[in-house]
């Protein structure tokens, strides 16, 4: 029992029980992470700067500029609207909900300017949202150059099948049901094992088209982070991050004849499936602070990449009403094969590099003399780094092996390394702060097909601070661009939709000194 996932950079279909594809390399590795309150409010640049619980998840060697303690608290709540446009014609869709930001704990032990290198230590442990899938995107469009069905006819035809027999059964997440709810039929003359087959969409006459996306889940992060403070010009630290990954998304394709003639058998066909991917990794980070002057600070940090052990749960459906012909027809993968395809993998994120640096105005011990700061980060990450692999302990035959192969390297050809960049400032005013930043994530496409994408986020908050009590709020504005394609075609044309995001995150932090 094979399925069809066309990899566009690779021009050839993939035949396969599983549901992975390139862009799910990318979901989990295109993310813009959640923080403290201040961390977002200065645009994420926390790569020098340090003396934050974020610093764990950015640079863990600014820890080391804790000599006491904070416990941290940071909910937040997320409203997103996404405009989705193909064939010209826009339309809007959106989803809120509540999240957390960085949440937990830092130590920190000084040792005073005794004569000894190590002037303090610090250990923490902490929570973060590394990233948020929850959306709904909504776009339609009417065009007469293709059908998602074609998608099914290619299929049989790259597998040179010729026995309707075996297409009714053999493809039970897509071509096989497609057959058998007759959106796809046999070609009149001919014989067993020797048929051509043909799509009941009217293509020339014109189709409306119809996709919704509906996803929720995220990645959040458990951390733990120490960090040392030498001779306070160098600052070492590093992270053991643990991040549990959930992902389910719900989609439905709704392609009906764009014209009003009740004789052409074919009034409409919608496919729909379900996919839920779970699964937990582990991963590195390590960086180095350096303070050449008092006012300046650089920073360096190295994540390693992710290793997750994932499972994924996958089933469809086609329903189609050929009107006059066969009628209303609805099939299930489940019906085929008793229920939802299970299948266990391992993926590998791509590695980060993060070099930053922060000018601190009067910079001092007494930090009620400090008087505010500009930081800024310059990020690196090689997307085309991702990698499907087997995963551990786990039995593949020759095809899955295969399989993975030909998906890393539609990866490759997919994707390229970008540069991120975040910067931020804040002027302090006694017990209160302003703050303001914001941060650009670039395009991760190799724009084979048209797709470019980029993240952009403009940022700016408040802070309140006295006697060891502290309240940080933040709002974050998100503009996001990206591409999504219904289907691909290798032998008819084809066209995406271009979506764009945007919405805010309301970050609230507050803590006390221990």
């Amino acid at each position: 029992m094979k399925r069809l996932i066309f990899i566009a950079t690779l021009a050839l279909p993939v035949l396969t029980l599983r549901a992975q594809e390139p862009a799910d390399a990318l979901r989990y590795s295109w993310v813009t992470p959640g923080g403290t309150a201040r961390e977002q409010a200065i645009g994420g640049a926390m790569g020098s700067l340090g003396g934050d619980l974020s610093a764990a998840y950015v640079n863990p060697a600014g820890l080391g500029m804790y000599k006491t303690g904070d416990v941290v608290f940071s909910p937040g709540f997320n409203f997103l609207a996404n405009r989705g446009t193909y064939y010209d014609r826009t339309e809007k869709d959106h989803k809120n909900q509540f999240v957390w930001g960085a949440t937990g704990f830092v130590m920190g032990w000084g040792n005073g300017n005794n004569g000894r290198k190590l002037r303090s230590s610090a250990f923490s442990m902490a929570v973060n949202r590394l990233a948020d899938f929850n959306s709904n995107i909504l776009y339609r469009g009417s065009q007469n150059q293709s059908s998602f069905s074609q998608k099914f006819l290619e299929e049989i035809q790259n597998n040179n099948d010729h026995d309707a027999n075996h297409v009714a059964s053999s493809y039970p997440f897509g071509t096989s049901l497609a057959l058998n709810t007759y959106w796809i039929d046999t070609v009149a003359g001919g014989s067993a094992g020797n048929y051509q087959f043909q799509t009941r969409s009217p293509i020339a006459t014109g189709l409306l088209q119809q996709n919704t996306l509906n996803s929720k889940g995220g990645i959040t992060e458990f951390a733990m982070a120490g960090a040392a403070n030498i001779s306070d010009k160098f600052y070492y630290g590093a992270t053991l991050g643990i991040p549990i990954l959930r992902y389910e998304r719900t989609t439905e394709f709704l392609e009906a004849d764009a014209t009003d003639n009740p004789n052409n058998q074919f009034n409409y066909a919608a496919f729909s499936d379900h996919l839920k991917t779970t699964g937990v990794g582990v991963n590195l980070k390590a960086g180095i602070l350096y303070k050449p002057a008092d006012f300046l600070r650089l920073g360096l940090a190295f994540h390693s990449p992710t290793y997750y052990s994932l499972e994924d749960k996958y089933d469809a459906s086609i329903t189609t009403d050929t009107e006059g012909y066969q009628g209303l027809l609805t099939q299930s993968s489940n019906d085929l094969i008793g229920g939802p395809s299970d299948f266990k993998y391992a993926l590998v994120t791509p590695y980060r590099v993060i070099a930053s640096a922060s000018y601190v105005f009067r910079e001092s011990e007494d930090v009620t003399q400090q008087r505010g700061f500009v930081t800024a980060d310059v990020e690196y990450i090689n997307y085309k780094a991702s990698s499907f692999h087997q995963d551990a302990g786990a039995s593949y035959d020759q095809s899955t092996k295969d399989y993975l192969k030909q998906l890393n390297t539609a990866i490759d050809n997919a994707y390229k390394g970008a540069i991120n960049l975040r910067v931020g400032g804040e002027l302090k005013f006694t017990t209160f702060m302003v703050r303001a930043g914001g941060a650009y994530y670039g395009n991760p496409y190799k724009n084979l097909h048209g797709e470019k994408g980029s993240h952009l986020q403009l940022t700016g908050g408040l802070g309140y601070r006295n006697k060891g009590l502290f309240i940080d709020l933040a709002y974050v504005q998100n503009i996001n661009r990206d591409t999504n394609f219904p289907y691909r075609l290798q032998y008819a044309p084809f066209q995406g939709a271009r979506i764009k995001g945007s919405g805010g995150n309301v970050i609230l932090t507050f803590g006390f000194k221990i």
